[in-house]
């Protein structure tokens, strides 16, 4: 497996504000990965950078951690030789991500009536080698059916009641557009009526493409492209609670979740990478490009929502989604609450990226 050309070799010095980052939490984050790998490794992108030229990295982050923000700079330094990535068109776009906090009933009641479901018994994975001949070939979640796999209930069916009776639900929120975004987001924390606070998190969804509601609005007039912010978005749902349903059923893709522990506050959910996300430093990546584990430094200068500076943060790549295509393409793992979603519902700004490549896969440069 060679390097795509995309990817283009730098030095460390080329690399605007690197010597003023602090890599220590990104190294925390790689470790995370580090320790995982053993268990199930990680697949390779198709942009070159092999899994298993992470190696010796992986090897030493498992041992005796940097004792401060110098050694995990030299650590990174040692290992890696940074390769600007060239989008294929345009510029490279970071966006962000987070983990909301929303208060949610083990029970339905009157006031706290909408459901987040567990996955169905009926969905099935599918890819080419068992997609029926015909079926929509974006399709990765059919129904099984006694005629065989089938499309499965979009989100309008299934919330006009398409999966009622199943015992599905986890548990029940107040409000649909707080439902709604933990779809988009694929994880939650719940304040549970009982006292305890749990987590739900991606299991998998019906199958259709995501529809996002900011480009619905826009090409409706609604709300200028420039101004589409997930904040603009949840203003408009209040401003015109009767048309809620009509534009988040045009997003035909529909989320199912699974429950989880939440061991450390200060961390994310456990992420397509299988490790817990790093607030910050944890981000989501084309996968069928990038190769999760990849350290990545972000130039975002115009991105200010983090800290007030510019962005210039050597992250992880250690989740994927759906709209995250391209690669010079990323999305930002804010944290989780409130103030985390005032951070990565803003951002949506030009970013050059630079991939840490091993040395190995560099000529040992």
């Amino acid at each position: 497996m060679s390097l795509s050309p995309l990817l283009v070799e730098r030095s460390f010095g080329d690399l605007p504000g690197w010597a003023g980052d602090d890599h220590l939490p990104a190294f925390e984050a790689f470790a995370r990965s580090a320790l995982h790998v053993p268990i199930k490794p990680y697949r390779s992108g198709a942009l070159g950078v092999d899994f298993g030229a992470f190696a010796e990295a992986y090897a030493q982050a498992r041992g005796a951690a940097p004792a401060n923000r110098s050694e995990a700079r030299a650590f990174f330094e040692r290992h890696f030789v940074p390769m600007l990535v060239r989008p294929e068109t345009g510029a490279g776009l970071v966006t962000g991500f987070y983990e909301p906090q929303v208060e949610a009933s083990p029970v339905r009641t009157e006031h706290f009536a909408v459901p987040l479901l567990s996955r169905p018994a009926d969905l099935v994975d599918v890819d080419d080698a068992n997609r029926p001949a015909g079926m929509d070939p974006y399709l990765a979640f059919p129904r099984r059916t006694p005629d065989g796999l089938a499309e499965y209930p979009d989100r309008g069916a299934i919330e006009r009641g398409a999966l009622a009776g199943q015992g599905l639900e986890i548990a029940w929120l107040a409000d649909k557009v707080d439902a709604f975004f933990i779809h988009v987001q694929g994880a939650a924390r719940l304040a549970m009526t009982d006292g305890r606070l749990c987590r739900v998190t991606y299991a998998a969804k019906s199958g259709q493409r995501f529809t996002g509601p900011g480009k619905i609005l826009s090409e409706l007039g609604e709300i200028p492209l420039a101004d589409v912010t997930m904040q603009s978005i949840r203003a408009w749902f209040k401003a015109h609670p009767r048309r809620v349903d009509e534009i988040l059923w045009r997003n035909r893709s529909y989320i199912f979740f699974r429950e989880a522990a939440v061991d450390d506050a200060a961390l994310g959910p456990i992420a397509a990478a299988k490790v817990p996300l790093t607030p910050g430093r944890s981000m989501a990546v084309d996968r069928l490009l990038h190769t999760f584990g990849t350290p990545f430094y972000i130039d975002a200068p115009t991105l200010t929502a983090f800290d007030k500076r510019p962005f210039r943060r050597l992250m992880i790549a250690q989740d994927t989604g759906s709209a995250i295509t391209g690669p010079a393409r990323g999305d930002l793992f804010a944290g989780s609450g409130d103030t985390a979603g005032e951070i990565a519902g803003v951002v949506r700004n030009a970013a050059d990226f630079y991939a840490l490549v091993p040395r190995a896969l560099a000529g040992g440069a």
